[in-house]
Formats: structure tokens, C-alpha cells, sequence
């Protein structure tokens, strides 16, 4: 009975052997074989860049359960989100997906990072002020990190850096200080 299977399925003997491991090397060989997800260079980059981005946000996820459960500092978490809100961004235009889409076809359950990277794009800190600029930071010194950051961007422009993984955290940074100043301008 040939159904145009390329070989015929192993007899119960074959299998009883390989339980054993009479026939182990095959079984290991098998075992062993790589198996290609990709065709092309293309297709390889696609994967790779759908892997960083769903790292991106597995690790956004944990972050914010650690920072809601006072695990990790303020300053610290400012610093990591940011990072990582600057990472997605720009993971997801080089991907050029829908997130949503992403986060539901690999059934991901991560409502913490959704919030934090498509909703907000600011870190908790920043969103609600607290930590270092709630603290320790005056209104003049809030504003005069806003004018660095602003200048910062303006020389990366004037400098020709057009590429979105140098220009994006330059320009995160600017609006993480701006929105800090917007803050401010309300508690004064």
C-alpha cells in the first residue's frame, strides 16, 4: 500500500528497537537535524528582528511586574524602560507589522508591556512623576535637562544621522525630558 510516502512507516520491530536503543545513532542523527525557518538572508533578518521584538516586550512585561512589586529602584527602571520603549519602537518599524496582531498570534500575555510600549511610550516614572523628579530635581534644573536633550537632538540632525536606531534614542530622550517639564509645570 504505497500512498506516495517517500518510505514506508516503521514496523513494530524498528520501533521497539529504537526504544531500546538499539538503533540510537539514527534516532540521534534525527534528532540533531537543523531545521531551517528561513529561504534567504531576508527572510532570516525577519525572524531575527520578530525575535528581538518579542524579547522586547517579555522583558517590558517583567520589568513592570518588578517595578510594580517594588523589586527595582525608580531611577533604575526609568533608565531600563526607556531603553527598552526605545528598542520596540524601533523593532517594530523595521518589522513593519501590527503589534497586536504580533502579541496575539504567539499568544502572548503581556497586558503590562502592551500598556507600557502602544499606549503610554513613557516609562510609569516619567507618566506620574515620581522618582528622581519628584524627589531630589527643581523645576530649573528640569527644564535646563530639557534644553541638553533638545540641542543633543538638533546636533544629531545637523551631523546627517538619519538612521532611525540613532536619531529614535536621541529623540526619546528629548520627549521623556519634555514631558518630565510638563510635569513639573503643573506640580509648580
Amino acid at each position: 500500500m504505497d500512498r506516495g510516502y517517500p518510505h514506508p512507516p516503521p514496523s513494530y520491530q524498528q520501533q521497539s528497537q529504537t526504544a531500546t536503543g538499539t538503533n540510537n545513532v539514527k534516532s540521534q542523527e534525527d534528532t540533531n537535524k537543523e531545521i531551517r525557518l528561513y529561504k534567504n538572508a531576508k527572510d532570516r533578518r525577519r525572524f531575527e528582528d520578530m525575535a528581538d521584538l518579542y524579547a522586547v516586550i517579555k522583558t517590558t512585561q517583567h520589568l513592570e511586574k518588578a517595578y510594580i512589586r517594588d523589586a527595582v529602584s525608580a531611577d533604575d527602571y526609568t533608565e531600563a524602560c526607556s531603553r527598552l520603549i526605545s528598542q520596540f519602537k524601533t523593532n517594530e518599524k523595521a518589522i513593519d507589522i501590527d503589534t497586536l496582531d504580533f502579541i496575539n498570534e504567539y499568544k502572548m500575555d503581556c497586558p503590562l508591556a502592551v500598556e507600557r510600549l502602544l499606549t503610554a511610550g513613557v516609562p510609569a516614572t516619567v507618566m506620574h512623576a515620581t522618582g528622581r523628579a519628584s524627589k531630589d530635581k527643581t523645576a530649573a534644573v528640569i527644564a535646563a535637562e530639557a534644553t541638553q536633550e533638545f540641542i543633543t537632538a538638533m546636533d544629531v540632525l545637523r551631523l546627517d544621522q538619519r538612521a532611525v536606531d540613532e536619531v529614535q534614542p536621541v529623540i526619546s530622550s528629548l520627549l521623556n525630558s519634555l514631558h518630565k517639564t510638563g510635569k513639573c509645570m503643573y506640580i509648580s
